[in-house]
C-alpha cells in the first residue's frame, strides 16, 4: 500500500527528486502518528487484563502497575508498526531518522519500564533504556558500526582471547535482558499456577519445576546469543562435577529432598509439624530449608534434608484433626457426676471443640489431694495455637466451677508425732494470761 502511495505520488511530480525525502519524510511522520494513535487504543482495551495479573503476581500498587502496563503495551505497539513500516520501503534519510528516532525511543523506553517492573534498582532500569535508544539509533541510521569498532579496539588480550569493552557491555546488556524477561515470564508462570486446580503442594512444586526450567532456558538462550559453543564448556565439565561433588553436596542435597518432599506431599505448607526442639506450622518450602513458624513470631529455617533423614511429627500430614488432652483436677468433696457435667458443658462453650469426634472427659484415678480427670477433645485448626486453646478450656472450666460451687483440691498432709520432750509440751501449751491477767497453766 504504501510501495503504491508513493509510486503514485511520484508520478505526479517527477521532477521533485530534491525535495522528495521531505514528501516521504511527511509520510513516516503520518505513520508514526498512526502507531502512536494504535497503541493508546491497545493499551486502554488491553492493559486494565494484563494489569490485573502483574498486580496479582508482582504486588504492586494499582496507580504504578496500571501506568506501567499502559505504558509498555502503547510502546511495544508503536515499535512493532514503526519496524514493518521502516522495512517495507527504502527510505532516504528524512523518514528514516524518523523511524530510527521512534523506534529507539519506544524501544528504549520498553527496556525501561521492563527492568523496573520486574524490581530491579531504577538506575539500571535508567542505563539501559538509555543504552538501547543509543544502539537502536545509531543502527537504524547506519552509523552504528562506527561504534562497535571503537568499542572493540578497547581491550586486553588474555592468552589467544581478546576481552573487549564491546564484549563486556554485551554481555552485561544481554544477561540484565534476558534476566529480565525470565522474572517476567516466571511471575506469568506463577499466576497460572496458582489458579489451577493443583493443591498447594503441587502449585509450589510446579512454579519451583518452571522457575528452573526458564532460568536453564535462558542460560542456554543467553550463550545462543552472545555465540559461545556450547561444547567449549566440556572442558570445564569435570572440575565442576568435582565442585557440585564436594563443595555443593549440601545444597544440592536440600534442593532434591525439598523436590522430594513436595512430590510425596509428606510435609506441605501450612501443615503442624514438631521437629525436635521446633514446633509451628510450616510457612514455606524453599530451595534449601523449611520455613516453620512458631506461636511466638519466631521463624525456624530447617534444612530440607533434615527433614527427610530424622523423624518429623506431622499433626496434619492425613487430615488436621488433633485430640488435646487436658487434665483437671477436684476435691474429694464434689459431686463427681456434676463436675464431670460441667466439664463436657465447657467443651460445648469453647467454640474450636469440635462436635465430631465427641468430645469426652475421663476419670483417671484418685490422687493425694484430688480426684483427677482428663478431658479429650478435637480441633481441626492446630496453626491457630494449642497452648491458648488449653487455656480457654481451662478458663470455661474455672467459671462453671465457681458459678456452681465446685471446690478445687489443695495439698493436704497428716503429720504424726512420735515424742517430744516434757519441757517442750508445757511450753507449747502455756496459753499466756486470761482476759483478768492471770496465767492459764497447762492442763
Amino acid at each position: 500500500m504504501i510501495q503504491k502511495i508513493v509510486s503514485y505520488l511520484e508520478s505526479l511530480a517527477p521532477d521533485l527528486s530534491d525535495s522528495w525525502q521531505f514528501i516521504e519524510g511527511a509520510i513516516a511522520a503520518g505513520l508514526v502518528i498512526f502507531s502512536l494513535i494504535a497503541g493508546w487504543l491497545i493499551s486502554k482495551h488491553a492493559g486494565p487484563r494484563l494489569r490485573h495479573i502483574w498486580e496479582t503476581r508482582a504486588g504492586y500498587e494499582s496507580a504504578l502497575a496500571g501506568r506501567r502496563i499502559r505504558d509498555m503495551i502503547r510502546r511495544a505497539t508503536t515499535f512493532l508498526l514503526c519496524g514493518i513500516f521502516i522495512s517495507v520501503w527504502a527510505w532516504q534519510l528524512i523518514p528514516l531518522v524518523i523511524f530510527a528516532l521512534t523506534i529507539a525511543i519506544t524501544l528504549g523506553l520498553f527496556t525501561n519500564d521492563l527492568i523496573r517492573g520486574v524490581r530491579m534498582p531504577n538506575w539500571l532500569g535508567t542505563v539501559m533504556g538509555l543504552t538501547v535508544f543509543i544502539s537502536a539509533s545509531l543502527g537504524l541510521v547506519g552509523n552504528f558500526d562506527r561504534i562497535t569498532m571503537a568499542l572493540d579496539r578497547v581491550g586486553v588480550d588474555v592468552g589467544t582471547s581478546r576481552i573487549s569493552l564491546l564484549a563486556v557491555v554485551t554481555i552485561i546488556m544481554t544477561a540484565v535482558i534476558l534476566l529480565a524477561v525470565a522474572r517476567v515470564l516466571m511471575k506469568l508462570v506463577s499466576y497460572v499456577i496458582s489458579n489451577s486446580q493443583l493443591d498447594s503442594a503441587q502449585q509450589l512444586l510446579g512454579q519451583k519445576l518452571a522457575t528452573v526450567a526458564i532460568l536453564g532456558i535462558t542460560f542456554v538462550l543467553g550463550l545462543d546469543i552472545l555465540g559461545i559453543d556450547l561444547t567449549a564448556l566440556a572442558v570445564f565439565s569435570g572440575a565442576f562435577g568435582l565442585a557440585v561433588g564436594f563443595g555443593m553436596q549440601k545444597t544440592i542435597g536440600n534442593l532434591i529432598a525439598g523436590i522430594i518432599l513436595l512430590m510425596d506431599r509428606s510435609i506441605k505448607p501450612g501443615d503442624v509439624i514438631a521437629v525436635g526442639d521446633s514446633f509451628g506450622w510450616v510457612n514455606k518450602i524453599g530451595v534449601r530449608a523449611v520455613s516453620v513458624l512458631t506461636r511466638e513470631g519466631k521463624e525456624h529455617l530447617i534444612p530440607n534434608e533434615n527433614l527427610m533423614t530424622q523423624e518429623v511429627e506431622n499433626w496434619s500430614y492425613s487430615n488436621k484433626n488433633v485430640r488435646i488432652s487436658i487434665p483437671v483436677g477436684v476435691s474429694y468433696n464434689c459431686d463427681m457426676d456434676q463436675v464431670i457435667d460441667l466439664m463436657k458443658q465447657a467443651c460445648i462453650d469453647v467454640p474450636r471443640i469440635l462436635a465430631h469426634p465427641k468430645p469426652v472427659v475421663w476419670m483417671l484415678g484418685f490422687g493425694d489431694s484430688s480426684v483427677n480427670f482428663e478431658i479429650r477433645c478435637w480441633i481441626n485448626d492446630p496453626q491457630s495455637g494449642v497452648g491458648n486453646f488449653r487455656a480457654a478450656v481451662l478458663k470455661r472450666v474455672w467459671d462453671l466451677f465457681k458459678e456452681n460451687g465446685v471446690e478445687l483440691p489443695f495439698p493436704q498432709r497428716d503429720v504424726h508425732i512420735k515424742s517430744l520432750p516434757d519441757n517442750v509440751l508445757d511450753k507449747g501449751l502455756d496459753k499466756g494470761p486470761d482476759k483478768d491477767g492471770v496465767p492459764i497453766q497447762p492442763e
